[in-house]
C-alpha cells in the first residue's frame, strides 16, 4: 500500500472518528460538560416537599444546690432512636436565602434511671418517657454558591412542639408509675446540610440539633415536693435532641 494510500486512510478515519464524536456530543451532553439538572429551581417562588427522618433525643437536667451533698447521682437518661416525618413550605427571599415551614410529626423514646436509697426496685428506678410530638418549625436556609448539581446549606430557627404524650392531665405521678411533662415547649435548632440536583427532584440530606428552652418536668404530687424521690431534687428539665431528615422537594 502506497505512502498516499496511508495518508488518506489516516485522514479520512480521523475524519470520522470526529464527526462521530460530535454526534455523540450533541446528543449526550454529558460526554462534553457536565449536565445542569433543573437549573431554575431554586429561582421559584413557592416550592413544597416532604421529609422522612430518625431522631434521639435526651434530657438535661438541673438539680437542687443540695442535691449532691446528699450523695445523690444524676438521673441516667438512655436516648432511643425514634422517626420523623412531615412536609415542607419554602419561600425564596432571595439567591442564597429561604424561609420553611416544616410541620411534623416526631417520635422518640427516652429511659430514665434514677437513684436514690428509697428505690430499691427496678421497677421503681426506671421511668419510660415516650414523646409524639407535633413539631412546627420556622427555619431560616443559608445557601452556598451551586455547584453543578450540588449546594451545601446551614438551618437556623426555632419551633414549637406539643406533646401529645405528656401525660400532663393525668392526676396520677410517679407514685404510680406515672412521669409526667409540660404538653408544650419551644426550641431552637441549627443544623447543615447538602441538596443534590437529580433529574427531576432535589434530594437533601441534612441533620440538626433541637434545644429545648423551656421547663418540661411536671413535679409529683407529693407536698413537700422535695420529697419526692423521682422529681424532687430537680429544678429543670430541658430536651435536646438530633434528627437527621432525607428531603424531597
Amino acid at each position: 500500500m502506497h505512502k498516499n494510500q496511508h495518508i488518506k486512510i489516516l485522514f479520512f478515519t480521523v475524519a470520522y472518528i470526529f464527526l462521530l464524536s460530535n454526534y455523540v456530543i450533541a446528543q449526550y451532553p454529558t460526554v462534553r460538560e457536565k449536565i445542569i439538572n433543573i437549573p431554575t429551581f431554586d429561582d421559584r417562588l413557592l416550592h413544597y416537599g416532604y421529609y422522612v427522618g430518625i431522631n434521639s433525643y435526651d434530657f438535661k437536667f438541673s438539680y437542687e444546690k443540695d442535691y449532691y451533698a446528699d450523695k445523690f447521682k444524676d438521673v441516667e437518661v438512655q436516648s432511643k432512636s425514634g422517626f420523623n416525618v412531615g412536609l415542607i413550605g419554602d419561600l425564596r427571599v432571595n439567591k442564597y436565602i429561604n424561609i420553611r415551614i416544616e410541620p411534623g410529626l416526631y417520635y422518640s423514646k427516652r429511659d430514665l434511671i434514677f437513684e436514690h436509697p428509697i428505690l430499691t426496685d427496678e421497677s421503681d428506678r426506671l421511668r419510660e418517657v415516650k414523646s409524639t410530638y407535633i413539631h412546627l418549625p420556622l427555619i431560616v436556609k443559608f445557601s452556598a454558591e451551586r455547584i453543578n448539581n450540588f449546594r451545601p446549606f446551614v438551618l437556623a430557627g426555632i419551633s414549637k412542639d406539643f406533646n401529645l404524650s405528656s401525660n400532663h392531665k393525668n392526676i396520677d405521678d410517679n407514685y404510680s408509675n406515672v412521669f409526667r411533662t409540660e404538653p408544650q415547649n419551644i426550641n431552637y435548632e441549627i443544623g447543615l446540610g447538602f441538596d443534590f440536583y437529580l433529574f427531576y427532584f432535589k434530594f437533601s440530606p441534612s441533620i440538626r440539633g433541637i434545644f429545648s428552652m423551656q421547663n418540661e418536668l411536671i413535679p409529683d404530687n407529693v407536698i413537700p415536693k422535695s420529697d419526692s424521690p423521682w422529681t424532687g431534687g430537680i429544678t429543670k428539665m430541658v430536651s435536646r435532641g438530633f434528627a437527621i431528615n432525607l428531603t424531597f422537594e
